[in-house]
């Protein structure tokens, strides 16, 4: 079974074209990673971008010079060309097609970036004994664009995208304090309860990922997203970018014991 490979094997899974779906629930105890590749030339202001907003950006790797596709600080082996399920092409800031590979779009000044991705807490939150949703129903974390400011850097300008899971407000206090040591994978949740406070409007439809059941008794749990800086790429426009698609992560060989505070 896929979910109990380890994140070497899910990865060479991946690279074949065997597996190709979200990677909420796999490789349990290894850190995952939202992506995303830019030219040379706007590397420095999206490195500032992160620096500025580590709550939705919190960087855990990044390509050692321009041109240089394997990360081995991430893991044995990993070529990030090949090594997400699924990649985001944009162009001019504008998405233009999702695909399995990037050999072909890949440029000798690109630069990828990897940062925190939530689905490293999840198991921290498991562990506690507190339900995820969207892996119990099987299905990608719901994420939603929100009117949460992130601070500019350059071109890189944009509002925050928030993941959701639903919980009982005894366990969304709880999720905070266990979330509160795992600050280079998001930390602590940004908000819970309202979704109209931070900018969403219909619970049930998100922008990114797909809906969860919400139970009576239950309020909405919104963790800054990896998926931020797909917002920040579409104001900055550059003329060539490629991330993962949403909840299509990068699978590390990085424990998730070595991001937590204790």
């Amino acid at each position: 079974m896929a979910d109990i490979l380890s994140p070497y094997q899910l990865r060479q899974q991946i690279r074949s074209g065997e597996f190709s779906t979200n990677t909420s629930g796999y490789c349990a105890g290894f850190v995952q990673g939202n992506l995303a590749i830019l030219p040379a030339d706007y590397a420095d202001e999206f490195l500032k971008f992160c620096q500025f907003n580590p709550k939705p950006c919190p960087l855990i790797g990044m390509s050692a010079s321009p041109g240089d596709f394997m990360l081995p600080e991430l893991g044995e082996d990993v070529d990030i060309r090949t090594d997400v399920p699924r990649y985001r092409i944009y162009e001019q800031g504008v998405l233009q097609r999702e695909v399995t590979d990037i050999k072909e779009y890949w440029q000798d000044d690109m630069v990828a970036f990897l940062l925190g991705c939530s689905f490293s807490f999840e198991e921290a939150l498991l562990a506690d004994g507190l339900e995820i949703r969207n892996i119990s129903e099987k299905v990608n974390v719901p994420m939603y664009r929100t009117n949460i400011e992130c601070k500019s850097a350059g071109r890189f300008s944009g509002t925050t995208v928030v993941s959701m899971r639903p919980m009982k407000p005894a366990d969304a206090i709880r999720a905070i304090q266990i979330c509160s040591r795992f600050p280079s994978v998001h930390g602590a949740p940004l908000h819970f309860g309202d979704p109209d406070a931070i900018g969403i409007r219909d619970i049930n439809t998100p922008d990114f990922g797909d809906a969860v059941t919400i139970k009576d008794g239950e309020v909405p749990v919104f963790w800054a997203c990896g998926v931020t800086p797909q917002v920040a790429i579409e104001s900055a426009r550059p003329p060539l970018c490629i991330t993962h698609s949403p909840g299509h992560m990068l699978v590390t060989d990085l424990p998730n014991s070595r991001l937590a505070i204790l």
